[in-house]
C-alpha cells in the first residue's frame, strides 16, 4: 500500500494558504493574527476622516463602514473577542485597522467573519515565544532542556546524568566499607 504524504505547500481541501501574517484576504479586507490578536485592515476612500467612520466591535460581531452607508465589512465573528481590549484606528486616512483581542488566546482563527474563505490553520507559522511568556512549569522544563542541550554540546553530563552521579557519590560516601572499584554507571 502506498503511503500518502501531505504536500506542505498545499492547503487542505476547501482551505486557502495563510498569508505572511498567518491570516488571509477576504472581500473588502485582509487580516493577520498572532495567538493573542487578530488585525483586520479595511480599505476606505483616501482622505476619509475618522469622524466619518462607523466601526462597531462586539464580542461576536464586527462592522466597519462609513456613516450613513452600508458597511464595507460586517458579520458574525468566527470566535469571541474581548471588546474592552479591542480597538480601531485610521491609518493614512485610507485604512481602518481593527485590533481584536482574542478571548481564547491558545488557538488560531481560520477566518474572521463567518462565511468568508478559511485558511488552513495547519500551515500557520507560529511566532517565537519568550521564556517570560511561559507559565512556571513550562518555563522550567524548557530551561532544563536548553541546559541539557548545552551540556551535551560541550560533552558534559546532562542534568539527569549528573543527578545519577551525585546519588552514586553520596551512596559511596555513606558506605566506605564497600568496594566500588568495578562499578559501572549506565
Amino acid at each position: 500500500m502506498e503511503e500518502v504524504t501531505e504536500d506542505p505547500d498545499k492547503p487542505a481541501a476547501g482551505k486557502i494558504m495563510p498569508n505572511a501574517g498567518n491570516g488571509g484576504d477576504a472581500e473588502g479586507y485582509s487580516w493577520t493574527q498572532t495567538l493573542s490578536e487578530v488585525e483586520v485592515r479595511v480599505l476606505v476612500p483616501k482622505g476619509t476622516p475618522s469622524r466619518a467612520l462607523d466601526v462597531k466591535i462586539k464580542k461576536g460581531e464586527l462592522s466597519v463602514g462609513l456613516k450613513g452607508q452600508e458597511p464595507l465589512v460586517s458579520g458574525k465573528l468566527s470566535k469571541a473577542v474581548i471588546v474592552d481590549e479591542s480597538m480601531w484606528s485610521l491609518e493614512d486616512k485610507a485604512w481602518v485597522v481593527v485590533s481584536l483581542t482574542k478571548e481564547d488566546q491558545m488557538c488560531w482563527w481560520s477566518h474572521v467573519i463567518e462565511g468568508d474563505p478559511e485558511i488552513d490553520t495547519q500551515k500557520v507559522i507560529p511566532e517565537n515565544s519568550k521564556l517570560g511568556d511561559l507559565d512556571g512549569e513550562t518555563r522550567a522544563t524548557v530551561e532544563k532542556m536548553m541546559y541539557d542541550q548545552r551540556q551535551k554540546q560541550m560533552g558534559l553530563p546532562t542534568s539527569e546524568e549528573q543527578q545519577k552521579q551525585d546519588m552514586l557519590n553520596n551512596f559511596m560516601a555513606a558506605h566506605p566499607e564497600m568496594d566500588f572499584s568495578n562499578a559501572k554507571i549506565q
